[in-house]
């Protein structure tokens, strides 16, 4: 009864998730998929566990005589116990804790830069936020190149090229991957703002939060900006802008990296759902 009452319990959270809307701030939503295949699968295998059960009632002395002469398997309480409470944590997380929404505090907690080496990137270890998308560590480096280079296609002969919340990933990363291929281009897109002091120094950032695959892989991207002289935004406010690419040298990094010139912005609201996702 235990086992059917977990399995039902991870339908009915998968079901919640997916009503609730809760659900693409776990997982990318072009794989919303998986978490119906998940409820449906956990739905079944809750109605065979009830079957099995009610077989056991009615069998039960037979049963607990067959048992007696052979101990396999979690007979032991403790080890039962250990094992359904394995089970149910995934339940007490989706249904007792919150939801956070994220914000700038979590950049100022965990700071955001660039990976240094091959090796950092992907490492679960390793808590950083980058500005830069990476999805090389998904496929191997001939692989990768030749779809960013067919991706780049799509944005190369636009003067003028509009970020969507269905492309933000992919053209953030083609932007730090081919800056060359964008400097003196137009872009326009959306995102919060969050001001970086560095020493003396104050430094405008335009970012969204993204999810590659899953939270686990998910951080916060975007651009450094030159806002218009005169207009300055707080942490947090949403912003749509539009403004020329050029490269510049940022200290804090000892590198060059794309900015933004930008020549038009106003303040908008926030969005209903402040992620974005990357399509493959």
């Amino acid at each position: 009864m235990i086992r059917f009452l977990i399995l039902i319990g991870y339908t009915i959270l998968m079901m919640y998730l997916q009503v609730s809307g809760r659900l693409n701030q776990y997982i990318n939503v072009h794989y919303s998929y998986l978490a119906i295949l998940s409820m449906a699968l956990s739905f079944v295998l809750a109605i065979v566990q009830l079957i099995l059960w009610n077989k056991e009632e009615d069998k039960k002395t037979e049963d607990h005589h067959n048992h007696a002469g052979h101990d396999h398997g979690l007979n032991k309480p403790y080890q039962r116990g250990i094992a359904y409470l394995l089970l149910s944590l995934p339940l007490i997380v989706g249904f007792m804790f919150p939801t956070i929404s994220l914000d700038t505090s979590i950049v100022e907690a965990k700071g955001f830069n660039f990976p240094l080496s091959k090796e950092s990137v992907g490492d679960p270890d390793v808590e950083t936020q980058f500005l830069k998308p990476d999805t090389s560590i998904y496929f191997d480096k001939t692989d990768y190149n030749e779809q960013m280079k067919q991706a780049l296609t799509k944005y190369v002969k636009d003067n003028h090229v509009t970020i969507t919340d269905e492309n933000y990933l992919e053209v953030m990363e083609l932007i730090y991957n081919y800056p060359s291929e964008f400097i003196g281009k137009t872009i326009s897109y959306k995102g919060f703002v969050f001001n970086s002091k560095q020493k003396e120094q104050l430094d405008t950032f335009v970012f969204r939060f993204g999810i590659i695959h899953c939270v686990a892989d998910s951080g916060v991207f975007g651009l450094l900006t030159n806002m218009p002289e005169n207009q300055t935004f707080n942490n947090n406010d949403w912003v749509e802008l539009t403004g020329t690419i050029h490269s510049e040298y940022y200290a804090p990094f000892k590198r060059e990296i794309p900015t933004i010139e930008v020549t038009k912005v106003k303040q908008v609201d926030e969005p209903k759902n402040q992620y974005v996702y990357r399509s493959f």
